[in-house]
């Protein structure tokens, strides 16, 4: 069985800073890579330090990605939470909850000693799509 592997990209989210594809689609699956509190428009970090302000725009980062590969929130199946501090749980929790229905994907949080940029959350996500 062949199935096709497509590169996903959009201009509402930040553009890859590696070697590495804002989202690939294969057959029904979009595996989008992880996502950091950049600015799609200036490529910066935003609000440092401050992880309320950086869950949103990440998850603002991810539904782009989502919907640039034919998928929506209600579609993810599974993520993928990334903090460099586990007592900013709650706080993105919370944010994060905001964006799921009664049925929310399977999901992993760990905590990491450092990531991209100094960003305080990174979160990636597999999706069924259109």
């Amino acid at each position: 069985m062949t199935t096709t592997r497509t590169a996903i990209a959009t201009q509402h989210a930040p553009g890859a800073i590696g070697p590495y594809s804002q989202a690939i689609r294969a057959g029904n699956l979009l595996f989008c890579s992880g996502q950091v509190a950049l600015d799609p428009a200036t490529g910066e970090l935003v609000a440092p330090g401050d992880v309320a302000a950086q869950t949103r725009r990440v998850l603002d980062n991810l539904g782009a990605v989502l919907e640039a590969g034919g998928a929506r929130w209600d579609s993810v199946v599974k993520v993928t939470i990334y903090l460099v501090d586990m007592n900013d749980f709650a706080t993105v929790n919370t944010i994060y909850g905001e964006r799921f229905g009664k049925a929310p994907p399977a999901r992993a949080t760990v905590e990491v000693s450092r990531l991209p940029r100094d960003a305080r959350v990174e979160i990636d996500a597999i999706a069924l799509a259109e």
